[in-house]
């Protein structure tokens, strides 16, 4: 009785908000899959329950027992949940469901895979600057630009963009450090946290334990916590301060990581620009060099 009962939640509420409701119910594998449905709804609607489980990182098996966790009888009810949500926000010009924006405005319906590539990217970014307010833009520029000392945490793939976010910093005369791995001297940057610090952590899907580690150590140490994620249930989320958003839809076999790195680019371009005239000065003082 109970499964029938929750199986008519569609007609009163989207399956987007159902997840998000029930997110704390479900086991850790089961909380991937709800992050990336939340998140990827396009593709819950139209890929098949095997091709979900490998954009979460996870099985088919674990894809089928969410669906049923969550009231359905298997994936294809889930699915077609998430299709006349999806349907619902292209009818509305949503930017979540790709409504009348992102890949349809860039090119043809019947497009390459290539073209299909760079309109996911072009989608994400205007996904991820909709999603930002500008009291989140500007606490954490104004964080980045007053903190005596900046430590950014950024493992495997986001490990790249840990770096990047330190050179940038480091043309503006930001202090800033990075951590990507659990190494012993990485461990010791952690554990010299204090008030005058600010965490930055990047994480894609799930977070790594080294960030979850992290966050957990800066709020005993009373340091500030940012985290940049791309997953909205994100649990990360409990542990931060602040908290960017970043869209990573995309139909190849990697995130999009477009909107990051525009994300990240745009932070440093909000630091330059609380003092333009004297970074400028400092900026081209170093291309001289």
């Amino acid at each position: 009785m109970a499964r029938t009962a929750t199986k008519t939640h569609p007609t009163r509420k989207s399956l987007s908000d159902f997840i998000t409701e029930r997110f704390d119910d479900f086991s850790r594998s089961q909380k991937d899959v709800a992050r990336y449905i939340v998140d990827h709804l396009d593709e819950a609607a139209f890929q098949t329950a095997e091709e979900l489980a490998r954009r979460a990182n996870t099985s088919s098996s674990t894809v089928v027992r969410f669906s049923q966790a969550l009231g359905f009888d298997g994936y294809p009810e889930l699915q077609q949940a998430a299709i006349e949500e999806y349907r619902h926000k292209v009818a509305e010009g949503d930017p979540n469901g790709n409504g009348g924006s992102g890949a349809a405005a860039l090119f043809n319906f019947d497009h390459s895979e290539f073209e299909a590539s760079l309109g996911a990217d072009y989608s994400n970014i205007e996904e991820t600057a909709r999603s930002l307010t500008r009291e989140q833009i500007e606490a954490s520029v104004s964080a980045l630009a007053t903190s005596r000392r900046v430590l950014i945490v950024g493992v495997e793939q986001m490990a790249f963009f840990a770096s990047y976010l330190r050179h940038l910093l480091g043309l503006l005369d930001v202090r800033a450090e990075i951590v990507a791995s659990p190494s012993q001297d990485n461990i010791q940057k952690l554990s010299r946290m204090d008030e005058d610090t600010l965490l930055v952590v990047l994480t894609a899907g799930r977070a790594h334990p080294l960030i979850l580690r992290a966050l957990k150590l800066a709020r005993h140490r009373r340091a500030r916590t940012m985290s940049i994620t791309d997953a909205t249930l994100s649990d990360v989320a409990e542990h931060s301060e602040l908290m960017l958003y970043y869209s990573s839809n995309g139909p190849s076999y990697i995130r999009s990581n477009a909107a990051l790195m525009g994300l990240v680019q745009a932070l440093a371009h909000g630091v330059y620009s609380r003092d333009e005239a004297a970074h400028r000065d400092r900026i081209r003082a170093f291309k001289l060099k």
